[in-house]
């Protein structure tokens, strides 16, 4: 099973790079947001659980993330892999996600970092505010606000993946084809 994690700073490209990556090599899809919303609408005891937490404004537990995340793996036993967006975030997160994989007798198989610089960044993401209409992506300090968030929270994983010697970074600037090789170039290598 191939289960991989797409690991990189707002406007890196991992949404452009997994919609490909999906495509060639058959994996579905987990979205922590999705899975939330989809929790929520249908109104399972998890989703139940996370409304309890948002209404308070809190962050949803890890314990209950990684529950739905443990569903959407049950209902999709023919799957040959998962790609992982937008999880895990922290270390405890990485934590528990290794030990629920551990129940399927799998685990993570690669980390691909798309690297790209500051600077790169703010300049895609407010073309992109310009052209998506994200209020997120319209302003140059909200869009550093993020990526200093992303540098103290999510950049330690990348130690964390490197100790396992699952990380591998790829240059996120250039041509989407030529960045899309160098990250099938990786997987093909496991």
């Amino acid at each position: 099973m191939l289960n991989l994690i797409i690991f990189g700073p707002p406007g890196a490209g991992k949404g452009t790079q997994s919609e490909k990556l999906l495509s060639k090599y058959q994996l579905q899809h987990i979205s922590t947001g999705d899975l939330l919303r989809a929790e929520r609408s249908a109104g399972t005891e998890l989703g139940n659980q996370a409304n309890e937490y948002i209404s308070k404004g809190e962050l949803v537990p890890d314990t209950v993330v990684i529950g739905m995340v443990k569903n959407f793996m049950l209902s999709h036993p023919e799957a040959g892999g998962f790609i992982f967006d937008g999880f895990p975030r922290t270390t405890p997160q990485a934590d528990a996600l290794d030990v629920m994989l551990k129940e399927f007798q799998t685990g993570i198989s690669i980390v691909l970092g798309l690297e790209v610089d500051e600077d790169e960044l703010v300049k895609r993401l407010l073309l992109r505010g310009q052209s998506s209409g994200r209020a997120d992506d319209q302003d140059e300090s909200t869009i550093r606000n993020r990526f200093q968030e992303y540098q103290n929270k999510t950049l330690p994983l990348q130690g964390y993946y490197q100790s396992q010697g699952k990380y591998h970074g790829v240059n996120g600037i250039g041509e989407v084809e030529d960045i899309f090789g160098a990250l099938c170039a990786h997987i093909d290598s496991l």
